[in-house]
């Protein structure tokens, strides 16, 4: 029978990360011990508010706003307004659906505009840009840009006639994978580029929330016309399985958000009743979720510390985390050894350390679309019992600092797997 495949779909994969995520399962299920570090999914329990909020409303089986309920709109823009600074949203120019990533889908699909997209940069991307039938133009970064765009590298993309103007930028502040955030200043000087260009930017702030030093920024303060902010409850609140984002849309983008609103209506219908219910609690940000969120990112913080310090001290390179579950480590100081050994890509490199330790770890090539000879990685420090961990975080109460024996005592198969490939690197 004739293939009723689109050409450009021929050899289109699934979700990287997911794939790997089932793979890595399997060999647990197996029997087989994995220390998996590749996949990134908050480890500590919903907010039993949260979760109460949630059985509560079990019983609301009834459509709801294409949009997402009034209540819900209304704690989102106070929330951001609050937490951010950002007071030119309004409940009527936002969207809510199951999840930010299928909002960021939507917007794709009915934007006519090329999308650019940084290397390296989150796996989904490409894909739906893909999917959605949009050019894709990259930027690399590097790792003495601290994986950052800057001005100079979008400029020269337009300069160059490489790309068209009023293109869409997926701009992830805080990054994933590489755990980098934006200050202030670079953020003002990149909307200078951005409003030269007339780019729209969808601004993914989803690990917003769990800045470790509490200094994040959003773009959309310094670039309100052209930004939609694109974030949701699955990282800070843990609730990656309830499939709840939201996107805020400026005035000036109206157009836009009622576009992706309608194919809303024509794909999805809306989110989840009692999920949304459930989110409002959330969303008011109360004394009980600012709790919940400083002990757990105080617990991510020290996790990422012993990382990045364990693993330098090997003579890998590696910039900490300034927020949520990752780093990006270059492995280049084995480089030769490795070749030695006839392994030339950072693929080969993860499954010769999944073989020699039990490690898993998902490599920083062509999925985050960055070249496959790179020795990169995708770390994810979070393969830890989360629920032990807080509730050992709440006991020693946040005005005292996490002990020296936290993490041996609370995250021990972290600090094992890390010291495990430490060990394995100095070895080559």
């Amino acid at each position: 029978m004739t293939s009723f495949l689109r050409k450009d779909l021929q050899d289109y994969k699934p979700a990287s990360n997911l794939h790997f995520n089932e793979r890595i399962k399997s060999l647990q299920k197996n029997g087989t011990k994995v220390f998996h570090l590749g996949f990134g999914q908050s480890p500590f329990p919903i907010p039993a508010f949260a979760q109460e909020e949630f059985k509560a409303n079990a019983h609301n089986g009834q459509y709801l706003s294409m949009r997402g309920i009034p209540e819900l709109r209304s704690a989102i823009c106070t929330y951001h307004k609050t937490e951010d600074g950002l007071d030119h949203f309004s409940p009527d120019n936002i969207v809510v659906g199951p999840g930010s990533k299928e909002l960021i889908f939507l917007l794709m699909c009915v934007t006519g505009s090329d999308v650019i997209l940084l290397s390296p940069t989150w796996t989904t991307y490409k894909p739906q840009s893909i999917l959605s039938q949009h050019n894709v133009f990259m930027i690399e970064t590097t790792f003495e840009e601290s994986w950052k765009l800057t001005p100079k590298k979008l400029n020269n993309l337009f300069e160059e006639n490489i790309v068209k103007e009023r293109s869409v930028l997926i701009f992830v502040n805080p990054d994933n994978p590489t755990g980098a955030s934006y200050t202030r200043e670079e953020l003002e000087a990149l909307s200078v580029v951005f409003r030269k260009h007339n780019l729209l930017v969808v601004c993914d702030e989803i690990y917003a929330q769990l800045s470790f030093n509490d200094s994040h920024v959003s773009l959309a303060k310094f670039y309100p016309e052209g930004s939609v902010l694109s974030s949701g409850i699955s990282k800070w609140a843990s609730c990656g399985g309830w499939r709840l984002g939201y996107h805020l849309y400026p005035q000036e983008l109206q157009e836009v958000g009622e576009a992706v609103a309608s194919a809303a209506s024509q794909t999805y219908t809306c989110a989840s009743a009692p999920v949304q219910y459930a989110a409002v609690s959330l969303m008011k940000f109360d004394d009980n979720a600012k709790s919940y969120v400083q002990h757990c990112k105080r617990i991510l913080h020290e996790v990422a510390q012993f990382c990045c310090r364990t693993l330098r001290s090997a003579g890998v390179k590696v910039h900490m985390s300034n927020s949520g579950y990752y780093i990006f480590p270059d492995f280049c100081v084995i480089r030769d050894k490795l070749a030695s050994r006839g392994i030339r890509t950072g693929a080969q490199m993860c499954e010769a350390i999944l073989k020699d330790t039990g490690v898993a770890l998902m490599a920083g090539g062509p999925a985050y679309l960055h070249p496959p000879e790179e020795l990169t990685v995708r770390l994810c420090y979070v393969n830890f019992d989360g629920t032990k961990a807080l509730k050992a975080s709440e006991k020693i109460g946040l005005q005292k600092m996490l002990p020296e024996s936290f993490l041996s005592e609370n995250c021990a198969p972290t600090v094992e797997a890390i010291s495990l490939l430490a060990n394995w690197v100095r070895q080559q």
